[in-house]
């Protein structure tokens, strides 16, 4: 009886996980640059002590582990916006940002000037060049950013974007503002580090597959839920039983 109520358990936190997961991919699918993640799981065999001269034989007790949230890497559509501080990467480069924590990582590519004069993203992290942040003189206009990622005025360059790239860019992690952090080195993007000036990458989220999960989930969480409380309830007229015997 309490086997099936600990195995239940494991499910019922692996659904609820895949739950958040699901969440906060349906809260990002106009989030420029945003790339979906996934619940994943296996099998845990429980180790136990057992004879086999029983009869039945014990079975094996399988649970839920929570193996990640790997990410999907998948380009998102190209949007055309108009704004020339505006870029969209292909393959599978990323921007650089400064931040307190340290250089991060990010695709989302819809850039402005603060009021330092830095290129910034949209949450207000400066963006490196190769010679460090990127800013501009109070006289200066038509900034823009060509497909080479060279950033230009009316009076000349002032940087180019640094693009780097990740020899396992699925063991990035996520830190909010649709920022990433890497435990392994960032690589230059080389050749293929190229931007699409005037557009961003829309998220690549698909809503249609992300509402059909939710509601496989939920349901299979309140099915679960249910065969729990049931169990329960055997498991109490069991003890109910066995002391009225013994009464």
């Amino acid at each position: 009886m309490e086997n099936a109520l600990l195995v239940g358990l494991s499910r019922q936190v692996a659904l609820a996980r895949e739950l958040d997961v699901i969440a906060n991919n349906m809260a990002n699918v106009g989030t420029n640059g945003f790339k979906a993640r996934s619940a994943s799981f296996s099998e845990f065999i429980m180790p136990k002590a057992s004879a086999d001269a029983f009869q039945p034989r014990d079975r094996n007790l399988s649970y839920v582990i929570d193996k990640g949230t790997p990410i999907d890497l998948t380009q998102g559509v190209i949007e055309r916006t108009g704004n020339p501080l505006d870029v969209a990467l292909r393959g599978d480069s990323f921007l650089v940002v400064q931040t307190p924590q340290g250089e991060r990582y990010t695709r989302a590519g819809s850039l402005a000037v603060n009021g330092q004069g830095q290129l910034v993203t949209q949450s207000g992290q400066p963006v490196l060049g190769d010679g460090g942040a990127i800013t501009f003189g109070p006289g200066e206009s038509d900034a823009r950013i060509a497909a080479d990622g060279t950033v230009s005025t009316d009076q000349g360059q002032r940087g180019k974007l640094r693009l780097v790239r990740f020899d396992n860019p699925r063991a990035l992690t996520s830190e909010g503002n649709n920022l990433f952090a890497s435990n392994g080195p960032a690589l230059p993007a080389g050749p293929q580090g190229r931007v699409e000036p005037g557009a961003a990458e829309a998220s690549n989220v698909k809503a249609v597959i992300e509402m059909t999960r939710l509601m496989e989930v939920q349901r299979s969480y309140q099915s679960m839920a249910n065969l729990m409380t049931k169990s329960d309830e055997l498991r109490t007229k069991a003890i109910t039983r066995l002391a009225d015997q013994q009464a």
